[in-house]
């Protein structure tokens, strides 16, 4: 047994079970690729402020689940704990001159601090997908149906789409007023977080998913009573442009999202058979987060979908999450000479875009041929030194048992021809 483990809330992806890891993100990317959607790789590691006037110092994500340090010289720097703010400053940074709106995904590790259990690891892979520079409502229904789009290409049928808006700033601080004043008198003195909540962002209690203070909330007044017409429209018509690509939503008046910067509109992709961790992936419109970073103003919407959650959804929904290894060719060797043969044939297949590999480690024929049926290839080619001096190798189609000599300069061709 090794003497180092993995640090807790942190996992290995091996396989066969990280083929199913690729696949969930590759499903998620695909469709973004037909929509105009170019590629951002950000660090991995921001300016701690960066993230504090980003998402919001009252966040428990900046206060409490941020994984922060000194580097060597002194700068406090922190671990991204979601893809966003990041997105942000790299277009402001990279692609301020650029043709908008700016359309970009990313994908790969968020880091926050929290008490690992199922669905929630300190480390965690998203697929993010942001819009710069437009406040069209078609953009945030284009995004929309994006993620639609890869939960359904995956298989899955369970998923719902939770639809809100959060209003404009003058809306919000309107409702906060109310809504403080509600939550003051149905869970104020609960306890010292709660009371926090109520004072610096009563938004947040809302988000509360404790069963006694979803109970005193359940008749809090509602932000969709507060929206101005501008915020009102742009959520119509959001909710219009769904209706016709044909995306079903629920309206969910309660829903809020934990992060400062959202605006308008706000979403979830849920799956009802996941318990407390049903939110698989989210997101919203942020069009204040720009000058918040300091930059010019920069309306933006996107999302991140969660990729270890949408493999619990799909195990949920009895769907096969493992992707095997494609393998067309198995190559076993018997005898030195064979050996120098095979691993030239392995190149010139593989150059050819043939997925191949080999018995290594001078097997017997029996265990070779035990591996070449474990391996999931299609066909095997078995050749000795006898083989050699005749010219030939044998060719066994593994699915049916048939099995012929091939000549050794027809091989390639005849295998290409066959696969």
């Amino acid at each position: 047994m090794a003497s180092f483990a993995a640090i807790k809330g942190t996992y290995d992806q091996v396989p066969p079970r990280s083929g199913g890891f690729l696949a969930v993100r590759d499903a998620f990317i695909a469709p973004l690729l037909t929509a105009g959607y170019g590629h951002l790789d950000l660090p991995v590691f921001e300016a701690t402020e960066l993230f504090a006037r980003g998402v919001g110092e009252t966040t428990d994500v900046v206060s409490k689940e941020m994984f922060t340090f000194k580097d060597r010289g002194g700068r406090s720097v922190t671990l991204r704990p979601e893809g966003t703010v990041g997105a942000v400053r790299a277009v402001l940074e990279n692609l301020a001159r650029a043709p908008q709106p700016v359309k970009v995904w990313y994908a790969g590790p968020m880091f926050r601090y929290e008490q690992p259990q199922a669905g929630r690891q300190r480390q965690f892979l998203q697929v993010g997908a942001e819009v710069l520079g437009s406040e069209d409502p078609a953009v945030d229904a284009e995004l929309l149906w994006l993620a639609d789009r890869g939960y359904r290409d995956l298989g899955l049928e369970r998923t719902e789409l939770h639809l809100n808006s959060l209003g404009d700033p003058a809306d919000r601080t309107a409702y906060s007023e109310r809504l403080r004043a509600f939550l003051t008198e149905r869970v104020g003195g609960l306890d010292e977080e709660t009371d926090r909540r109520i004072r610096l962002n009563p938004l947040r209690v809302l988000d509360d998913k404790r069963p006694e203070v979803r109970e005193r909330t359940a008749d809090a007044p509602l932000l969709a009573a507060s929206l101005g017409d501008a915020a009102r429209a742009h959520h119509d018509a959001v909710r219009q442009h769904l209706t016709d690509l044909g995306v079903p939503y629920q309206d969910d008046d309660r829903l809020v999202r934990g992060l400062d910067y959202y605006r308008r509109t706000t979403f979830e992709f849920v799956h009802p058979l996941l318990g407390a961790q049903s939110t698989i992936g989210a997101g919203g419109r942020y069009d204040g987060l720009s000058e918040a970073i300091g930059g010019s103003a920069l309306p933006g919407v996107g999302w991140a979908l969660g990729v270890d959650r949408t493999l619990l959804a799909l195990a949920a929904e009895g769907l096969p999450v493992d992707r095997p290894v494609p393998l067309h060719v198995y190559v076993v060797a018997l005898g030195e000479a064979a050996k120098r043969r095979a691993v030239v044939l392995l190149g010139a297949l593989r150059g050819a875009g043939v997925a191949a590999d080999m018995a290594y480690g001078d097997r017997g024929l029996k265990g070779a041929m035990k591996a070449a049926d474990r391996s999931g290839a299609s066909h095997a080619v078995v050749m000795g030194d006898r083989d050699l001096a005749e010219g030939v190798a044998q060719l066994k189609d593994l699915r049916t048992g048939e099995q012929q000599p091939v000549p050794l300069d027809e091989l390639e061709t005849t295998l290409r021809g066959r696969l």
